[in-house]
């Protein structure tokens, strides 16, 4: 069974924890690590989504962050942005291959698989922009179905008028979008 430290709005653990299933179905604060992979085509930024799997919890069938997922309890967010990134992706990065660029809250409730699932996250954010070569990727199949390669402002674009294909959080996208107009 996952557990989460629980956390405050700041995203530091109160030192309590909670079980992955008590936190979605009560909606209690704990923290997640999203990883933005991005490359230039064309003179234009492209964003690597993947493509979740049916059997997800939320959002099945849906494209998504280009690598995000739960912090356990006791851990700490860089060292759970690596993970996921080689779990879900097969890419062993080293903590100076990623530049943390913001954080974000997700906060909503909605049924999925005929059940309510209540999301309250503290979401640590960061950028990696290593060549990936999405032929070379190992995928989890039971996280990620497939990734592609999206123009970034088509994507924000389409997210402000359905959320059918695509769930990646507008917070999040927002924080990459920021980040990269400064840059």
């Amino acid at each position: 069974m996952e557990y989460f430290d629980i956390c405050d709005t700041n995203g530091r653990p109160t030192g309590a924890t909670i079980s992955r299933a008590e936190a979605h179905d009560k909606g209690i604060l704990h923290r997640t690590a999203h990883v933005w992979i991005v490359r230039e085509a064309d003179g234009r930024r492209e964003v690597l989504l993947q493509k979740r799997s049916q059997i997800k919890d939320s959002f099945p069938g849906q494209y998504d962050t280009s690598s995000a997922g739960h912090i356990p309890a006791g851990d700490e967010p860089i060292p759970s942005a690596l993970r996921e990134l080689e779990e879900e992706l097969g890419i062993c990065a080293r903590p100076e291959q990623l530049t943390y660029i913001g954080h974000f809250f997700i906060h909503f409730a909605k049924e999925f698989h005929g059940k309510m699932f209540r999301d309250y996250e503290y979401c640590f954010v960061y950028l990696y922009q290593d060549p990936v070569e999405i032929d070379a990727l190992t995928l989890q199949e039971e996280e990620v179905e497939e990734v592609r390669w999206f123009d970034l402002e088509a994507v924000w674009e389409e997210i402000q008028k359905s959320r059918e294909r695509i769930c990646v959080p507008a917070e999040g996208l927002s924080v990459l979008r920021d980040y990269l107009m400064q840059a």
